[in-house]
């Protein structure tokens, strides 16, 4: 183990509590997340955390219905041999109220797993029982009656997330051609056909909107100065939002004929504006495309 101080998080509760929400969302913020590993499977998942020295965030996903499998990672957390003085280990409890599990399973016509053939309820009862003991020994209870899974995902930020932590946000622009289709991840679709095409100049046509004639040739038309400000104050303005409703990745996907000059140019300004707030990837999909097609003919 390296100097730095191990943060273990057990994440339990209640069956349709909101486990899964919770698993994606220490996954944004940076944990190695597990989700219902066997039993017999933690000492040695335990000890090959321990001889890596990389992670110092993890987040077990586990279903403790079984009081044998709450006793083991205690055990495993109290061992004399796994320096308990490096690791930070907390227990997160996702509750929620009876007849709202009893909802939850009723709309996802769902059979209780304590309570495969009986009544919903009869399972529910018997899983509160079962986890009361670790629900009073958890250092956070989460109550998801009424929250939704944006809201889930805001608790668990502000409780085991670094000071202003909004996940892994990210933006992906992508220029492509529409004769190729549209990319099929596209959250934000801008067309910029209507754009003057530098395919019809000569000295242009081979050459990609990367390339500066090409790149200056697009952005010195009146046109695009005046559609490219209205553009990226709308993009300015709506990322905040994808960000506030837990969304971690945007694609902006900008599209021409070919997907070589003027989408690779705007697409290319586009992502160095917006850099400066977010992090950003570029990938110019079809910029190639026509030079291999020449190459194959």
């Amino acid at each position: 183990m390296t100097d730095e101080k191990m943060q273990l998080v057990i994440v339990t509760g209640m069956s349709g509590a909101g486990k899964t929400v919770a698993m994606q969302s220490f996954e944004d913020l940076g944990f190695f997340c597990v989700d219902n590993m066997p039993p017999a499977l933690l000492p040695k998942f335990w000890e090959l955390v321990k001889e890596s020295g990389k992670i110092n965030k993890v987040a077990l996903v586990v279903d403790l219905r079984s009081r044998a499998f709450y006793d083991q990672i205690l055990h495993m957390l109290t061992d004399e041999d796994s320096e308990p003085a490096t690791i930070d280990s907390q227990i997160l409890f996702l509750d929620t109220s009876d007849k709202e599990l009893i909802s939850r399973y009723k709309e996802t016509r769902r059979s209780h797993p304590l309570a495969m053939d009986g009544r919903v309820i009869d399972g529910v009862r018997k899983e509160r029982e079962l986890l009361a003991p670790i629900r009073s020994n958890a250092q956070y209870v989460i109550d998801t009656t009424s929250m939704t899974p944006r809201e889930l995902r805001e608790q668990i930020f502000e409780n085991f997330g670094t000071e202003g932590a909004t996940g892994k946000f990210h933006i992906e622009v992508v220029s492509f051609g529409f004769k190729y289709g549209l990319p099929i991840d596209a959250d934000i679709v801008m067309d910029v056909r209507f754009l003057p095409n530098p395919y019809y100049v000569p000295e242009l046509k081979s050459k990609s909107g990367l390339d500066d004639a090409v790149y200056k040739y697009v952005m010195e038309q009146p046109v695009t100065e005046k559609f490219y400000n209205h553009f990226i104050s709308l993009l300015k303005y709506v990322m905040p939002g994808y960000q506030k409703e837990g969304k971690s990745t945007v694609t902006i996907a900008i599209g021409c004929t070919g997907g070589q000059h003027r989408s690779v140019a705007i697409a290319k300004r586009v992502a160095e504006d917006l850099e400066s707030d977010y992090t950003v990837h570029i990938q110019h999909r079809d910029m190639n495309k026509r030079k291999e097609t020449v190459n194959r003919s």
